[in-house]
């Protein structure tokens, strides 16, 4: 007798070669799935999109041994999307309006390449529904669901309609079109505070969508928003790929994301995944797509809407599924039906995203800065770290386009372990040339409410009610980095007394083992002790001893150090002829209003010695004067 396990196992078995799981490939977190050569899909796809997304969509392409086409602005003739694609086509000026959403454009691209299907990514063209129609009357496949499911999940009023018809959790409400009204989490204390809201509200919806239409709904309190990945065929089969919690937010947009959430229990887990599937049933929906809940403290849940397209966050479904779900995309789209069965979907492991930003964290959570990338190194030399991102070194941020860098994805067998990662991965990842979120995100992660699990939309705010400022160290964080700098002055002083590997100053008995220096942080002044063993630096700050140890090397833009026996990987962000360096620590940079650290040599004596015998020229210093690294102090002939 066969049992349904075994069958499963069977099942498993016989499609092998379509089966993915996620591992570790090169030290990077990557879905590994053997692709089926024999499964012919399409010979090329067109990517309407740009940056981090289009090149994802062409790595799996590149896989599965389809040809990509990429289209670009003209600004964008050098990024990197382009450089990966097979075939290239500028659809256009840098405004979007002009280029990534020129449909006449893009459909003469795709008529001069004879591209067969057109992957949309997300954003721009990717849930429009003209766009769809007009690419099926010219034969060529859009990678995503029909045009019936965009448009009747495209309107917020009809898509709740079509969910309470299906049986999904819509929150408590009326059905219909309101005149005076409030939308979702603001809560209206009076009439005149009531009008001006629905007014204001009105205006920004019109504003932003061409439609001033409003709901009234109840008000959740404390909200979580998990939101459900599902993956239906043509052939009505659908799936539900577990949740992602995406509660950290600022201004209603994501700014970190992990799979899956430390909230769900496995009957409230399920609930919602099967009723996210009878939301897709209902509307023939094939293709990857999202259905989006806002949660509550005691579990109920409501639905807020459906994407009908990839989402951003895809990554960490894929890291703990093992699915790649834009080959799932277009095995559904040439009409292949799903290879797996519910009872197949895994939870392996955890996965957490960061969202990395070209903002300033210390303007309202994040304001976009604009520049050109002038270091850029991704952290992709640690274990199960993936990133996803359309720049390199030398790239422009620009105003044209959203600012994010990247998406950093860290993968463990646990949440701590995941979240450990991460916290190594931003310490590692440079970035010069634009302000970043960095500081933000690294905040975040290692925030003990966040770490116990304990949060909501309104995390950020309730957080940061003054907003964002920084890290903010404790007087145990004072005392590491006021001994880091110290050792770090130390190290770099011997450094410049070598001359060759040898010691500069040859009648000098033994190197100096011991210094006092004077240390100012935080408008405080701090007296240090500096001793020396080998590699380690032992440090008195205020009476407390402080180990450092590391070998430390100021031409690269990482400083890994031991403090105390706890790793760190601190950040060199400039370096001045005067010997000043400005450092990372803990993921915060100096920024106005902050001090940094000014240290003195107290005690310390610096000789130079002749490399040959000659005559003094010329001398260009005075006694008592200060000098810089690189000013000529003596002439020699």
């Amino acid at each position: 007798m066969i049992t349904s396990t075994l069958r499963r196992v069977l099942l498993v078995a016989k499609h092998a070669s379509f089966q993915s799981r996620c591992c570790v490939a090169s030290s990077r977190v990557q879905y590994s799935t053997v692709y089926d050569s024999n499964e012919k899909t399409f010979d090329k796809i067109l990517i309407a999109n740009r940056g981090e997304i289009a090149c994802r969509v062409m790595k799996t392409c590149k896989k599965m041994g389809i040809k990509t086409v990429a289209v670009h602005s003209d600004v964008d003739a050098s990024a990197v999307h382009v450089k990966m694609a097979d075939e290239a086509v500028c659809v256009g000026p840098a405004p979007t309006n002009k280029s990534y959403l020129n449909m006449d454009a893009i459909m003469d691209a795709i008529r001069k390449t004879g591209s067969q299907a057109v992957h949309p990514g997300y954003g721009f063209l990717s849930e429009n529904k003209e766009f769809a129609k007009r690419l099926a009357a010219e034969d060529v496949v859009f990678i995503g669901p029909d045009t019936h499911a965009i448009h009747a999940m495209g309107d917020k009023i009809e898509s709740k309609l079509l969910a309470k018809a299906a049986n999904v959790n819509v929150i408590p409400g009326f059905d219909g079109v309101v005149e005076v009204s409030y939308t979702v989490n603001m809560v209206v204390l009076a009439t005149t505070f009531c009008k001006e809201g629905f007014r204001l509200s009105s205006q920004e919806a019109a504003s932003s969508f061409g439609d001033d239409r409003l709901l009234i709904e109840k008000f959740v309190d404390n909200p979580r928003h998990i939101e459900i990945q599902v993956l239906a065929d043509k052939h009505g089969n659908a799936l539900w790929l577990n949740e992602r919690e995406c509660s950290i937010q600022r201004r209603n947009q994501k700014v970190v994301e992990e799979a899956p959430s430390t909230f769900l229990d496995p009957e409230t887990r399920r609930a919602m995944g099967e009723q996210a599937v009878q939301l897709a049933k209902a509307v023939q929906y094939s293709s990857a797509g999202t259905v989006e809940f806002l949660v509550d403290s005691n579990k109920n849940f409501y639905f807020l809407e459906m994407n009908t397209r990839l989402q951003v966050e895809h990554p960490i479904t894929e890291c703990i599924t093992g699915l790649d779900l834009v080959q799932q995309m277009i095995r559904v789209a040439k009409g292949f039906p799903l290879l797996h069965k519910q009872e197949d979907i895994p939870i392996n492991g955890w996965a957490i995203e960061s969202r990395v930003y070209a903002e300033d964290p210390y303007k309202s959570f994040g304001l976009p800065s604009i520049g050109r990338l002038s270091q850029y190194q991704e952290p992709i030399n640690l274990p199960k770290v993936r990133v996803d991102s359309g720049i390199q070194e030398g790239s422009d941020i620009s105003i044209y386009y959203d600012p994010m860098i990247s998406k950093l994805v860290t993968y463990g067998a646990t949440r701590a372990e995941a979240l450990q990662r991460m916290e190594a991965a931003l310490d590692n990842y440079v970035i010069r040339g634009v302000t970043h979120n960095i500081p933000l995100l690294r905040e975040i992660i290692t925030h003990p409410r966040f770490i116990s699990g304990d949060i909501t939309t309104n995390f950020l705010p309730e957080e940061y009610p003054e907003g964002f400022k920084g890290h903010q160290l404790t007087s145990e964080g004072r005392r590491e980095l006021v001994a880091t700098a110290a050792a770090l002055y130390v190290s770099a002083q011997l450094r410049s007394q070598r001359f060759l590997g040898n010691l500069r100053v040859s009648t000098t008995p033994q190197e100096q083992r011991q210094w006092e220096l004077c240390v100012e942080l935080e408008k405080g002044s701090h007296t240090v002790a500096v001793s020396r063993s080998g590699s380690t630096f032992t440090v008195e700050v205020d009476g407390v001893k402080v180990e450092v140890s590391g070998e430390w090397n100021l031409a690269s833009a990482l400083l890994p150090v031991t403090i105390n026996r706890t790793p760190r990987v601190l950040q060199c962000l400039s370096r001045d002829a005067g010997g000043d360096i400005t450092l990372q620590y803990l993921g915060t940079q100096v920024a106005e209003g902050q001090e940094i650290c000014v240290i003195e040599a107290m005690k310390m004596q610096n000789s130079l010695i002749a490399a040959k015998a000659a005559k003094v020229k010329s001398v260009h210093c005075k006694a008592g004067e200060t000098v810089g690294e690189g000013d000529l102090l003596v002439q020699l002939e």
